[in-house]
């Protein structure tokens, strides 16, 4: 019953569902009973409720059956209670462009759903995350810090985007919880190493360092007890390519081993692998995986926007 309860907190908060509107919930074998209780909570809401499952996805990114994506293309509103994430997809993406009120869930627990991120103020969570989206989207250069190693690369001319929580507005989309900007950093043009230490998605918190090398915006090594793992997920081609670089903007956010909580958490920064052709960048690789840096130092064209994990005045 408490699942219901926050379930029809969210879709009346987050996704501004009406009595009356078509509401999808996509969700694969494993999170089928998370994916029950958005269905329910849609239907007492007066919502014309339909709930799909779907088997789930080897990997995030991975399109789900054509079935599904024509569906959530027709729906009102859409939430994808998913193991892996459908957020970086062109089923996602399509469904927004037609309109669609959409939020991604990949991987989230029923934790999740009673603790941490979801009770964040989302209209806090908002103003924050728009402002460092005007950073992004302003910005040509980024440069990350942590421990002696630093990452650079372009993102000249690309916009940020900002995934506030709130998907209220026809064609809104993005994750709940939630709480990032982020940027499609231009491709071939990231060099440097960068630490993770926070989670990695599909695998999850990183116990030990890994160290990761990136030399015209492809990762060239990964050395840690994990790097070997990051690597056969990512493939050979171009899922080992620099997508994504975001910053997490939600101070209720834990780093629980599940990247769609971790990367939002405020403090961290995230650098992803592979598709970006759904958020402005040109590579279509069928896997994108997140890597959470907790406390580094961030600067944007030469500017230091965070120390430590903690963002700067943002006037």
């Amino acid at each position: 019953m408490k699942l219901i309860e926050i379930s029809k907190r969210i879709l009346t908060n987050c996704m501004a569902l009406k009595a009356g509107e078509s509401f999808l919930v996509v969700a694969d074998d494993v999170k089928r009973e998370l994916g029950e209780a958005l269905w329910e909570a849609g239907r007492q809401l007066g919502a014309e409720s339909v709930f799909l499952v779907m088997q789930e996805r080897e990997k995030s990114g991975q399109e789900p059956p054509a079935l599904v994506a024509d569906a959530m293309k027709r729906a009102d509103v859409v939430v994808c209670v998913t193991e892996h994430s459908l957020t970086h997809t062109k089923a996602r993406k399509e469904a927004a462009a037609n309109g669609t009120r959409l939020a991604t869930m990949p991987g989230i627990t029923e934790d999740m759903f009673l603790e941490g991120a979801i009770a964040a103020d989302y209209s806090q969570v908002k103003v924050l995350t728009e402002k460092v989206t005007e950073l992004l989207s302003a910005a040509s250069t980024v440069r990350i810090e942590k421990d002696g190693k630093s990452l650079q690369f372009s993102i000249a001319n690309r916009p940020g985007v900002p995934s506030t929580g709130m998907y209220v507005n026809p064609g809104e989309s993005g994750n709940l919880p939630s709480g990032e900007a982020y940027i499609a950093p231009v491709e071939g043009s990231a060099e440097g190493q960068i630490l993770v230490d926070g989670s990695i998605s599909g695998i999850g918190k990183v116990d030990s360092p890994l160290l990761l090398t990136v030399q015209n915006g492809r990762i060239t090594k990964a050395e840690g007890t994990t790097g070997e793992r990051l690597l056969q997920i990512l493939g050979e081609q171009d899922g080992r390519m620099l997508g994504e670089f975001g910053i997490g903007t939600n101070d209720k956010a834990r780093i629980t081993g599940v990247v769609l909580e971790d990367e939002k958490v405020y403090g961290t920064i995230h650098v992803a692998f592979g598709s970006n052709n759904t958020f402005g960048g040109t590579i279509v690789a069928g896997v994108h995986i997140d890597l959470v840096v907790k406390e580094p130092d961030v600067y944007l064209d030469d500017r230091l926007i965070m120390k430590k994990g903690q963002l700067l005045d943002l006037a």
